[in-house]
This record gives C-alpha cells, sequence and structure tokens, in this order.
C-alpha cells in the first residue's frame, strides 16, 4: 500500500477553481491542478484496501487498477504509473477532467471519511506522461489485412478503433461532423475540456495508422452496401442522439431548443467552424434562460450561459430535491443519490426542484414566459407517480429555453434500418457479446446501453473492439 497509516495522517484536499469572477469570462479549464508534492500526499491516503471496491463494479467502469497507481505515485514511480493507466483506459486525459467519479463513491473511505482523490491524480499522471514524452503512439508491429469501419468518433468509437488499429487491423472512423471526437468535441464545453486535449490524442491515433474521415454521413453520403462491401467488420458507436422532447403547449417556439444544439453551437463558435443561421440565434447574451433538466448538461448549459451574458438563468427539475448527505436508499459503495453543485451552479443560477413545466406562451414565432406548477412525488404500488399540487401555478419570463432533459435511445437513422439491426425494447441497437443481429456489425457505448457517462463508453469500445477481433481472427 502507498502508506499504511497514510489516511489518518493526510486530509483530502480539494482541486481549486479559478475565481468565478475570472473563469466566467472565457472558457478555458476552470481547474487548478494541485502540485506533484500535494498529489504525493493524495495518493498516501489509498489503504490499498483488501477488496478495491474503487475498481469493482460499483466503482470504475474500465477497471482502473488505482490502488497500483497510487502506490506507484506515492512511490516516485510515475511512469510505471502512467503505463498501468493506459493499460486500461486509452484517454484518462479525458476521464480525469470530465468522468463524475464512481470510483470515489466506492473508495472504502467513503464508509466514515472522504475518499482519496482519484479522477485528479488520474489527471496529473497522464499529463505528466504527455509532459515527459512517455505517451507515444504504439502502432501495430504486424497488419492483419483486415478492414474495419467505425462509424461515430465519441469516446466509444475512438476507443474501438484505436485498440483495433494497435490489434493490426487497417481502421477507418466516419463522422459526420467536421472534425472528429463527438460528444467530446461538440457537447461538452471547453471550460471543462479544452479540445486541444482531444486533438492531442487524436495525432496520436493517427500515427498509430486509424484514418479518419469526416463530414461523411454514413447511411446517406455512403451506404451500408458500401461498408459491408468493403469492409469485414463494422462497429457502430452512433451515440443515444435522441434527446427526449416535452410536448406541452407552446413547445413549437422557436427559441425552445435542446440543450446538445446549444451547447453544440458554442463550441463550434469558438473552434471557428461556421454556423448556421439558427445556431447564430442560440446566444444568451442579455436574455433570461431557463434550462429544463437539472442533471450534467443542465450544468453545463449553465455555465455556457453564464459565460454568454445571460441576464438571468433559471434551472428547474422535475424530480425532488435530493438530500443533503448519502440518501439511505444509495449506501456505500453505491453511486450516492445527494444534492450537488456543480462549478456552473456556483457561477449563479436559480434553482427549482418538483417542478412541472405546462406550457409556453409568446408573441409570433418567440416564446417570452413558461407556466409551471409545483409537483409531489408519491409512491403507489411499488411505483412514483407524479401529482400536480392545486394553487401552486406559477411564470417566469423566458427568452431562451434549453431543453436538458436526457436522452431516449440512438437515432433510429437509414443505416439502421439498411443493415437490418434489430432494436431493444428501449429503442437501442440489441447486441449479443456487441454483435449485432448483422454478423458482421457490432456496436458500443450509448448506441447499445443508452445516454451513459464516457467511462463507460470507453469501456465499450475497448470490449467491443476484443470481439471484432476475435472474430476477424478465429481461431
Amino acid at each position: 500500500m502507498a502508506k499504511i497509516k497514510g489516511f489518518l495522517e493526510y486530509p483530502r484536499r480539494s482541486v481549486p477553481y479559478r475565481p468565478v469572477e475570472n473563469r466566467i469570462r472565457d472558457y478555458r479549464e476552470i481547474e487548478i491542478p494541485l502540485s506533484p508534492d500535494a498529489i504525493v500526499q493524495q495518493a498516501a491516503r489509498c489503504a490499498d484496501c483488501g477488496i478495491p471496491f474503487c475498481h469493482s463494479e460499483f466503482g470504475c467502469p474500465v477497471a482502473n487498477r488505482i490502488p497500483e497507481f497510487n502506490d506507484l505515485v506515492y512511490l516516485g514511480r510515475w511512469k510505471e504509473a502512467c503505463d498501468n493507466l493506459h493499460s486500461t483506459n486509452n484517454f484518462p486525459e479525458i476521464t480525469g477532467r470530465v468522468c463524475p467519479a464512481p470510483c470515489e463513491a466506492a473508495c472504502t473511505l467513503s464508509v466514515n471519511d472522504k475518499p482519496v482523490l482519484i479522477r485528479h491524480i488520474e489527471f496529473q499522471i497522464v499529463e505528466r506522461g504527455f509532459a515527459e514524452g512517455w505517451v507515444r503512439p504504439l502502432p501495430a508491429p504486424v497488419k492483419t489485412g483486415k478492414r474495419v469501419a467505425v462509424v461515430g468518433s465519441g469516446p466509444a468509437g475512438l476507443a474501438a478503433a484505436q485498440q483495433l488499429a494497435r490489434a493490426g487491423h487497417e481502421v477507418v472512423v466516419f463522422e459526420k461532423d467536421p472534425q472528429p471526437g463527438g460528444l467530446l468535441r461538440y457537447g461538452i464545453p471547453d471550460f471543462k475540456l479544452e479540445k486541444w486535449v482531444l486533438d492531442r490524442r487524436i495525432r496520436q491515433m493517427t500515427e498509430e495508422g486509424v484514418q479518419f474521415q469526416t463530414g461523411v454521413v454514413v447511411g446517406a453520403d455512403l451506404s451500408a452496401r458500401y461498408l459491408c462491401k468493403r469492409f469485414d467488420a463494422v462497429c457502430l458507436a452512433l451515440g443515444a442522439g435522441q434527446p427526449r422532447d416535452l410536448p406541452v403547449p407552446g413547445r413549437g417556439y422557436e427559441n425552445i431548443v435542446f440543450a446538445m444544439d446549444f451547447l453544440r453551437a458554442q463550441n463550434k463558435r469558438l473552434a471557428g467552424e461556421p454556423l448556421t443561421p439558427e445556431e447564430e440565434r442560440l446566444d444568451a447574451r442579455g436574455k433570461h434562460v431557463v434550462v429544463i433538466g437539472g442533471g450534467d448538461t443542465g450544468s453545463d448549459c449553465v455555465g455556457t450561459a453564464r459565460r454568454q451574458g445571460a441576464e438571468s438563468i433559471l434551472q428547474i427539475e422535475i424530480l425532488p430535491k435530493p438530500p443533503e448527505t448519502r440518501a439511505p436508499e444509495t449506501p456505500w459503495p453505491l453511486w450516492p443519490k445527494m444534492m450537488r453543485t456543480s462549478s456552473s451552479h456556483e457561477e449563479g443560477c436559480e434553482r427549482l426542484w418538483s417542478v412541472m413545466t405546462t406550457r409556453f406562451s409568446g408573441a409570433e414565432t418567440h416564446v417570452n414566459r413558461i407556466h409551471c406548477i409545483q409537483v409531489e412525488w408519491i409512491r403507489k404500488n411499488q411505483r412514483w407517480e407524479v401529482r400536480e399540487i392545486p394553487g401552486t401555478e406559477f411564470e417566469r419570463p423566458a427568452d431562451l429555453v434549453l431543453l436538458a432533459m436526457g436522452f431516449v435511445h440512438v437515432e433510429h437513422s437509414r443505416l439502421i434500418q439498411d443493415l437490418g439491426l434489430t432494436l431493444d425494447d428501449n429503442g437501442n441497437i440489441k447486441v449479443s457479446d456487441f454483435q449485432t443481429s448483422n454478423p458482421m456489425v457490432f456496436a458500443a457505448g450509448d448506441a447499445v446501453a443508452g445516454a451513459s457517462l464516457v467511462v463507460r463508453a470507453i469501456d465499450a469500445g475497448r470490449k467491443a473492439a476484443a470481439a471484432i477481433d476475435c472474430f476477424l481472427k478465429p481461431l
């Protein structure tokens, strides 16, 4: 273990943020990394548990060997820690920035203390690895002659592509957007993940032999028949792109938009990419912004609207306000149901819970008011039901409404139809060991499991690549 009594000697240190008044003026990352000496102390807190729940099914989805790299950091063996980290995770510089860290919630110290600072230690290891030149391209020494098409370049697609290329296959990644990265590039704000971080890793993948063809809509620009004729296997990493809508009166106003469209427009703006006329209008400056949905995407909208100069920001959530501490129904080592305040919330917004939107009103094509009512949640026949509370109706100004209520399933595109793929009851692609109903077509990530964490998508991409490799190189 790192240090026998380290968790008794050193308290957990939180990663500081840049001051609010400074960070809302730009889109640069907000965290201030701890010093190397501080990181060594934080690594020393790891107790190297007999059963390390941090990388169990409750903790890290990619099964990072967390106690091992903590011990290596404490001993000053940073290169070995970097190699250890990359043995399970293709993109620790991304998860070290944006992962909510279920590993920390499952840390044994969480039972009665504060967990080890796992996510930031991971961040420090990989960034030191890049700085020291330890992270290098790893091209396959022997080529198999097999060709694999990966459709989609989000975290699942990128992980699958890198693993397949390192196994010796020729890999072509098709991406409908102008640049690769999917959700990582166009969905996550720069203040959480600056895009040079993504470009750095994509350069490595290119040097490993991965080919990227962007601006290509597979199913339209390229047919399913073309894929099946030109490639030996196909991996679909399309994401869960169908957002959950809000079918209430007034939904048709043009300034009521999906959250991902709003975030995408701002990321394109920062990247200098041309915007459509509709995207040009997605600007919160001087507006009363209402974000419907209390998850991470809603939080990202809050931070983006604040930086754009919104007059006011209201975030509403239909679910009850979570408890301040871990709820009894989510005991350790489960991911705790509890109140969370993100860095974006700290920058300024009003938050309301147990609120249902009933309708929108406005003038001509634009909304200017949102009408809501308070609700209560009643447990009936082992199910929760929502009921409106009479007399609690209220309304608020709304110049821009952002729908951040999650995603329902993969988009049911022409590609899925032409490949003849079977869908499950939730509308996602049905697979068996990542293989679809079309034997040469595999699928991974949110297109299979529904919207989830970046780290789960990376894990799925790695496992799908292993399944494809077995398919192409049978025993």
